[in-house]
């Protein structure tokens, strides 16, 4: 799991753990890391923390190296490391692109080569999770670079699920609507963000738990014949979005 020190990445790590995964907590803040470590083998779980930074090639080769000594060869592997930022295109600096692209698009290609030449090479089939948005499949003012790079990750799904079908490698992706994280708490409660939460379609923000189900469903053999889909986890708001 990358990006499991908070937010979506932390709530789904415990999740699979208690589900009676093995998992490994990727992230670059490890103080995080070690004490949702020590939670999860609190409750009875297994947990490996990991220090990963999807930017940097060789930290993702390092950090899997040291989950298949531990635990062996991945055969679930799920990319909910992302950066996000609104802002309106002509407000958008380069530095942003970059930064929005290189952690939610080129960070996912590079962790997606490293697992699935693993899982080819271990010959273990398995399920790729990418975590995409559902600005990847519409649009909203002010997150061009968000959108872009979130539409992207989809593309990408697709074309992975085709390529590695043939390996018993299943690649999908989750694309949550509105939930409260670290990333967008302070806006949500504000007085601004409660009434925006009660404008879009279900009229709440999500609870992490509901996107639980929908994972397990990809990780596990309940979904052994679903590849290539982007399932919306967003109370039914991916309608409303042209």
């Amino acid at each position: 799991m990358t990006g499991a020190s908070s937010g979506i990445g932390a709530a789904l790590s415990e999740a699979l753990a208690a589900a009676g995964a093995k998992v490994a907590l990727a992230a670059r803040r490890t103080d995080r890391t070690n004490a949702l470590a020590e939670k999860i083998r609190a409750g009875g779980g297994e947990a490996l923390p990991v220090r990963l930074d999807v930017t940097s090639a060789e930290s993702i080769r390092r950090a899997f190296d040291e989950i298949e000594a531990a635990f062996g060869p991945p055969t679930v592997v799920v990319n909910s490391a992302g950066v996000g930022e609104a802002k309106t295109f002509l407000k958008t600096p380069r530095e942003l692109l970059d930064r929005t692209m290189g952690t939610n698009f080129f960070g996912v290609w590079d962790v997606c080569q490293e697992a699935a030449g693993r899982m080819v090479a271990a010959k273990t089939g398995g399920s790729i999770i990418n975590v995409a948005s559902i600005l990847g499949l519409g649009a909203a003012v002010g997150y061009s670079s968000y959108s872009a790079s979130k539409g992207a990750l989809i593309q990408l799904t697709r074309t992975l699920a085709l390529e590695f079908v043939k390996h018993g490698i299943r690649v999908n992706a989750l694309a949550p609507g509105w939930f409260v994280s670290e990333m967008n708490q302070e806006f949500f409660a504000s007085e601004a963000g409660q009434a925006y939460a009660k404008r879009i379609a279900p009229g709440r923000t999500g609870e992490m738990p509901e996107l639980v189900g929908p994972l397990l469903l990809l990780a596990s053999d309940a979904g052994s014949y679903v590849n290539g889909a982007v399932l919306p986890v967003d109370g039914g708001q991916h309608a409303a979005l042209g």
